[in-house]
């Protein structure tokens, strides 16, 4: 029975890399560490607990035993460095120290290729320092995220994205349930 915890994980990309997991691994549980603590996904093998993820003390309170996997959904661009920091650097932080002292089998983390420069060059740094880690980090980095529902400013974008993608892979959006995909293999391949 595995144990994967997802830090920020009742978002959009927690949310669908939960369900799609859950199918995929039936032993596995589930522990959702968010700000508020609440979550669209039910289930007995689902926990739901509040904490803030920039937070190393607040998190390990609420840290199972055992990890076995550990990912961070946690990020957005931010103009100000310090909230910057906050809300992409410190939770990824937060993730390697908690894998590095629980043994996690691989840590998973999401970047991305299109949008803010400064989100995507600082997410890239994150990753770098995640592989200075004794375990395992896999990641990926997709352009705009659609599918299941997303219905937001950037998905009027689909669209022209799909017309630039015919021409460059790094356009073309791609469906939730691939980048989950992706993201599940490389964790339990890493």
């Amino acid at each position: 029975m595995s144990t994967i915890v997802m830090l920020g994980g009742n978002g959009y990309l927690g949310r669908n890399v939960t369900e799609k997991w859950m199918r995929k691994d039936p032993n596995a549980n589930f522990v959702v560490v968010s700000r508020s603590g609440q979550n669209k996904l039910v289930s007995d093998r689902i926990k739901n607990v509040k904490a803030d993820c920039s937070d190393y003390d607040k998190v390990m309170k609420v840290m199972p035993e055992k990890v076995d996997y550990i990912v961070d959904f946690v990020g957005r661009p931010e103009k100000d460095p310090e909230m910057f920091k906050k809300l992409n650097d410190d939770p990824a932080d937060v993730m390697k120290r908690i894998a590095e002292e629980k043994g996690a089998k691989a840590m998973g983390m999401i970047g991305g290729v299109l949008g803010d420069q400064a989100f995507v060059q600082g997410k890239k740094k994150i990753i770098k320092k995640l592989q200075t880690s004794s375990v395992p980090v896999a990641y990926v980095e997709p352009t705009l995220v659609i599918g299941n529902g997303r219905k937001d400013s950037m998905t009027k974008m689909v669209p022209l994205l799909k017309f630039f993608g015919i021409f460059s892979k790094k356009f073309r959006p791609v469906d939730v349930n691939d980048v989950a995909d992706e993201l599940i293999r490389k964790i339990e391949n890493a």
